[in-house]
């Protein structure tokens, strides 16, 4: 009998297999390449962890129950600022390893919205990558705990 997948280490694998993968401004394809919220949510489609609704950095940080501590497979999202000087979340990582009290993420980064093709993604060394958390994280939440 098989073992039951920890949804967690399986995100985290998905994830891991798109490192150096483009980053492109709505990007939701291996190919063409990724942005922030459309890596995550094929991780999520693919271990059937996605409810309907919002799939934006924004409408995704309301889905799942927000989080203080954050560990591995965790989902981090940060705010940006408009025009007017209002804040929305505008941006979304996975926690991929705490270490030494230090956290990592990993997710599609380093790009904007004129970054469209793969051309300009490499002129802006925008990626699927690993770095260490970004200060100045809004939220937290926790899309493997529970069944949406």
């Amino acid at each position: 009998m098989a073992q039951p997948v920890d949804l967690r280490e399986a995100a985290i694998f998905l994830a891991e297999r798109e490192l150096g993968r483009p980053y492109r401004w709505g990007g939701d394809d291996p190919l063409e390449g990724w942005d922030c919220s459309g890596i995550l949510n094929q991780v999520a489609i693919s271990l059937g962890r996605l409810p309907r609704g919002d799939r934006t950095a924004a409408g995704l940080s309301t889905l799942f129950p927000p989080v203080t501590t954050l560990r591995r497979g965790d989902w981090v999202f940060w705010n940006r600022k408009r025009a007017d000087g209002s804040a929305y979340i505008g941006h979304v990582e996975m926690v991929w390893a705490v270490i030494d009290g230090q956290v990592f993420t990993i997710g599609a980064a380093g790009g904007g919205s004129g970054t469209t093709t793969v051309a300009a993604a490499a002129q802006q060394n925008a990626y699927v990558q690993i770095h260490p958390l970004t200060p100045g994280w809004a939220r937290a939440v926790d899309p493997w705990g529970v069944q949406p």
